[in-house]
């Protein structure tokens, strides 16, 4: 019989407060980024009927949804917007008075402080769908990545003249980060930080933004500009680019089912902030599950929201913030 006395881990999980205290991984709401869909034309909120609980917006029905997040605690936002009007160059997303430039105006009115970032793409934009300019050629239609970049630009001033605190180019068009880079900063907007989609896959759990969005393909796929699921290598190559053309935020899309992506990035590139979105498939398929009782909502989104945390994802972008935040408090 061995004269050493038996490990007990277990005497640490004995009690809640003993069970706090050795917690290694925490998760607070000045962490999360609450996503919103401003849509043009609307007076009302809209529901989206594959993500329970979650609507388009109106500008008309923002000071409410923006007073509910301040009193949640939630310190940033991220803004999509759903025009009224598309066309092939997704025109309207450089607008003056787009609906993104319109809504940041009537945020920042009326929360100066509350972290405004602008979703900087064109896949709800186009008439096509698509995160940039087509073109056809023999293998089918495809994104023209440099004539892209030029009206990426073009959105990016637009957004950050409008007021927005940080852009987020999400189309993985190649060079978009360093272009906008030097754009911004040529015209005076140096001050403002890019959290650059660097890795986001061609996922099957974007189903439900893009009927949030109006914005799926009328053609083709996205799979010539967003990454192969199959392929992790090509994520850190990713990630390496865009913190060399000047990215501020790298960020992992989806989430759950990129853990092992989150912590390769974090481990090779630690020092640059590092998020991560729990997608909208990723939302409703626990919406679905609890609605069925065959889950408990609050602890399987606690529980997810904690494995991007200690995968290395220092921001989560996901449609619970309002839930969590509220969970928290009660906790």
């Amino acid at each position: 019989m061995s004269t050493f006395p038996t490990t007990r881990l277990r005497r640490l999980r004995q009690t809640s407060s003993l069970r706090q205290l050795t917690k290694e991984t925490r998760l607070h709401k000045e962490q999360l980024i609450l996503p919103l869909f401003i849509k043009e034309g609307i007076d009302e909120p809209v529901p989206v009927p594959s993500m329970p609980g979650y609507h388009q917006l109106s500008l008309s029905c923002l000071k409410k949804e923006i007073n509910d997040i301040k009193d949640l605690g939630i310190k940033n936002i991220i803004l999509f917007g759903v025009p009224d009007s598309k066309d092939e160059w997704g025109s309207s997303s450089s607008r003056e008075d787009g609906i993104v430039q319109k809504a940041i105006h009537e945020i920042k009115s009326l929360h100066p402080d509350l972290l405004v970032m602008a979703d900087l793409c064109f896949c709800q934009y186009t008439d096509h769908g698509h995160c940039g300019i087509t073109h056809q050629h023999k293998n089918g239609y495809d994104v023209d990545n440099d004539a892209t970049l030029e009206i990426l630009n073009k959105q990016a001033i637009s957004l950050a003249t409008a007021g927005a605190d940080v852009v987020a180019p999400s189309g993985m068009i190649d060079g978009m980060v360093g272009y906008i880079r030097q754009t911004l900063d040529s015209v005076g907007f140096k001050h403002i930080p890019i959290m650059s989609y660097a890795v986001k896959y061609a996922s099957a759990l974007y189903g439900p933004f893009r009927q949030a969005t109006e914005g799926s393909p009328l053609l083709g796929d996205r799979r010539t500009y967003q990454m192969d699921f199959s392929n992790g290598h090509e994520a850190l190559r990713e990630a390496a680019l865009d913190i060399q053309e000047g990215a501020d935020i790298l960020m992992v899309k989806p989430g759950h089912t990129y853990l092992d992506i989150i912590y390769r990035i974090k481990q090779t590139s630690p020092y640059i902030p590092l998020a991560v979105y729990h997608t909208s498939g990723e939302y409703s398929m626990i919406k679905a599950a609890a609605e069925r009782q065959w889950i408990d909502e609050k602890q399987t989104v606690l529980e997810v929201m904690t494995a991007f945390r200690r995968a290395g994802a220092d921001i989560i972008l996901t449609y619970y913030a309002k839930d969590i935040a509220s969970w928290l408090e009660e906790s």
